[in-house]
C-alpha cells in the first residue's frame, strides 16, 4: 500500500477491518461532515467495514438531500450555517436562523451546531463581530432561542487544541485565553437547559480535570470523542488508567464521534480544487483510506493496548516543535483497552439514550449513567 498522511504504516484498511472484527456494539458516530454524492458512497463502505451503523452529520443544506438519497436511514443531519455563502455576515446571522428552520422542517433535524472557535475572530474582526463571536453573544442567543422553540439540542465547538493556543492564538488580547473560551459557554449551559454536546472532548482533552469539573457543574453537558488526530495525540499522553477512570465515571455522558470530513473533492487531484481539506485525498482509493483510517485509529484507541505511533500524520507536532517534527510525523497512539460494557455505552448506548430518544420526540433524555 502507498504510504500517505492517512496511512503512514502502509496498511490495508480493508484487511485490518476484517482482522479487527465487529465492535462490541454497532457504532453511532455523532460527529461527522458527510457531503458529496460519490464520496459519501465511499464513506458508507468504510463505515460498514468498521461497524458504524448510523452517522450524525453536519452536512451543508444544499447537499443534504443528495446525501440522504445515498445513505437513507444511516444518516441524520445536524443543522450548520451555509459556509459557502459569499455573504458570510448573513450566513452566520439571519441566514442561519432560516437554515435551522429548513433542516428541522425538511429533514427532521433535532440538533444545531454552534461553531465558536477563536478563529471566528479572524472572519469577523473587531466591531464586525461584537454581536456574534462570543458564544453568549446576541446572535448566539437568538440561534439557541430558535432551537429551543423547535425542540432542538445543541452541539458546540468552543475551543481548539493547546497546540494552537501556543502558536496561532498567542495574541490573547485578540483570541482570549483558552480558559476564557468557556466562561460564556457556562452561562449558556445554565440559560438553555436542553442537552449540549461539547465537540472534541469539550475542546480540552488535554485537561481531564477541567472536563470533570464542567460535567459536574452542568448535568446537561455531554462530550463527543471527535477530531481523531487531536484526541489521539492528547489522550495518549495521559496514563491509561486515568483515561479509563474518566470514561467510566462519565459513561453515558461521552459519545463516540470521528469528525470525518467527506467531500467529492477527495476524488480528484488537489490542484483541481481549492476547497478546505481537499488535499487529504485525491482518488477514490485514497478517500477510502482517509475515512477508514479514522475509524481504525479510534477503535484501536478505545479497544486495544496498542502502543506505537499513530498511522495518521499530525502536523500539529511540527507546529509546536518544528526542529523535532515535520508534517509527516505522528504522535504516540496508546490504546485504552476499555472493557466491553463501557465500549457498548460509548459506541451506542449513550447515543441511544440521548440522541435517539430526542429524535423520536422524547425531549427529556433518560438519566445518564455515571459512576460517582
Amino acid at each position: 500500500m502507498k504510504v500517505t498522511a492517512a496511512n503512514r504504516l502502509g496498511m490495508d484498511y480493508r484487511v485490518e477491518a476484517a482482522r479487527m472484527g465487529p465492535p462490541p456494539a454497532p457504532i453511532v458516530d455523532v460527529h461527522a461532515h458527510v457531503g458529496g454524492v460519490r464520496a459519501c458512497a465511499i464513506y458508507a463502505e468504510a463505515a460498514r467495514a468498521y461497524g458504524v451503523r448510523l452517522t450524525y452529520s453536519m452536512t451543508q443544506l444544499a447537499h443534504a438531500q443528495p446525501v440522504r438519497d445515498q445513505l437513507g436511514d444511516a444518516i441524520r443531519f445536524i443543522a450548520v450555517p451555509s459556509w459557502g455563502d459569499p455573504d458570510r455576515s448573513r450566513a452566520h446571522r439571519q441566514g442561519y436562523l432560516e437554515v435551522i428552520e429548513t433542516f428541522a422542517e425538511r429533514f427532521g433535524s433535532r440538533m444545531l451546531k454552534i461553531w465558536s472557535s477563536p478563529r471566528l475572530r479572524d472572519f469577523f474582526p473587531g466591531p464586525a463581530g461584537t454581536d456574534l463571536v462570543e458564544i453568549d453573544s446576541p446572535w448566539r442567543v437568538k440561534v439557541c432561542e430558535l432551537g429551543q422553540r423547535l425542540g432542538m439540542m445543541f452541539m458546540v465547538h468552543v475551543a481548539d487544541p493547546d497546540t494552537w493556543f501556543a502558536t496561532k492564538y498567542q495574541d490573547a488580547a485578540k483570541y482570549r485565553t483558552k480558559r476564557e473560551q468557556y466562561e460564556g459557554l457556562e452561562r449558556m449551559l445554565d440559560r438553555f437547559t436542553s442537552p449540549w454536546i461539547g465537540a472534541h472532548m469539550g475542546g480540552w482533552p488535554e485537561d481531564l480535570g477541567f472536563l470533570d469539573g464542567m460535567l459536574t457543574r452542568h448535568p446537561n453537558l455531554y462530550l463527543d470523542t471527535s477530531a481523531t488526530k487531536w484526541i489521539v495525540r492528547e489522550l495518549s499522553k495521559h496514563p491509561r488508567e486515568g483515561v479509563a477512570a474518566f470514561m467510566a465515571r462519565w459513561q453515558g455522558r461521552i459519545l463516540f464521534g470521528s469528525d470525518i470530513v467527506v467531500t467529492d473533492d477527495h476524488l480528484q487531484p488537489a490542484k483541481a480544487t481549492t476547497s478546505p481539506m481537499s488535499d487529504l485525498a485525491d482518488s477514490p482509493e485514497s478517500a477510502f483510506e482517509l475515512y477508514a483510517s479514522r475509524y481504525w485509529t479510534l477503535r484501536t484507541l478505545w479497544e486495544t493496548r496498542y502502543d506505537a505511533p499513530s498511522p495518521i500524520a499530525d502536523p500539529d507536532l511540527a507546529m509546536v516543535e518544528p526542529a523535532k517534527y515535520n508534517g509527516a510525523s505522528a504522535p504516540r497512539l496508546q490504546g485504552m483497552a476499555l472493557g466491553n460494557d463501557l465500549l457498548r455505552v460509548l459506541y451506542a448506548g449513550a447515543a441511544e439514550v440521548l440522541l435517539e430518544r430526542w429524535w423520536s420526540g422524547q425531549r427529556k433524555p433518560a438519566s445518564p449513567q455515571t459512576s460517582r
